[in-house]
């Protein structure tokens, strides 16, 4: 009898291990619902060289100026990057929104020809081609994008690309002086 439950041990434990990945997958939790811990802190130092030539380095100064700023971190190679480009020039263009875009590990010339392709909607682009603001930044990736007060604090953190949803829900009425 007791060889037979040593037999039926391994197989216990794998049926209970099968049975908590299945209720992990199932569980409905949303893995970019995660969060940010740079949510209600001061946005990191912001010191890059500007992707257009002839434009100033972007500063911290860009994120204290008493406005609400969108920073979002887009590469050319990256494609949803390229499914929400068109929210972000129509927030540029149709509500002024003031927009810092952050080429990620990106060359330079790349970045410029795919806006100059797309059209520009950030009043201000610099370049992280090293990647080292997107760490102070937290990211984990591209597109992530950081809806900073006018007092230069992250209010809100998306992972991924922004929806129809985002904009509606978070970035107009933070755009409006709301929170979002």
């Amino acid at each position: 009898m007791s060889r037979r439950l040593l037999f039926l041990l391994p197989l216990a434990t794998l049926a209970l291990m099968a049975g908590f990945f299945a209720w992990s997958l199932m569980a409905g939790r949303d893995p970019a619902s995660i969060g940010s811990v740079m949510v209600g802190r001061p946005a990191p130092k912001l010191d890059l060289r500007a992707l257009r030539e002839g434009d100033k380095p972007l500063t911290d100064a860009l994120l204290r100026t008493g406005k609400p700023t969108i920073v979002n971190f887009f590469a050319s190679w990256c494609t949803p990057c390229l499914a929400e480009h068109p929210l972000f020039t129509r927030l540029a263009q149709r509500d002024g929104a003031v927009i810092i875009g952050i080429a990620w590990k990106n060359k330079p010339e790349e970045a410029r020809a795919w806006l100059a392709k797309l059209g520009d909607p950030f009043l201000y682009a610099g370049q992280d081609f090293d990647g080292r603001t997107g760490i102070d930044w937290g990211l984990s990736g591209v597109p992530e994008t950081y809806l900073i007060d006018g007092n230069g604090i992250v209010r809100f953190h998306f992972r991924g690309p922004i929806t129809e949803k985002d904009v509606r829900d978070a970035i107009l009425p933070f755009l409006k002086g709301g929170k979002p």
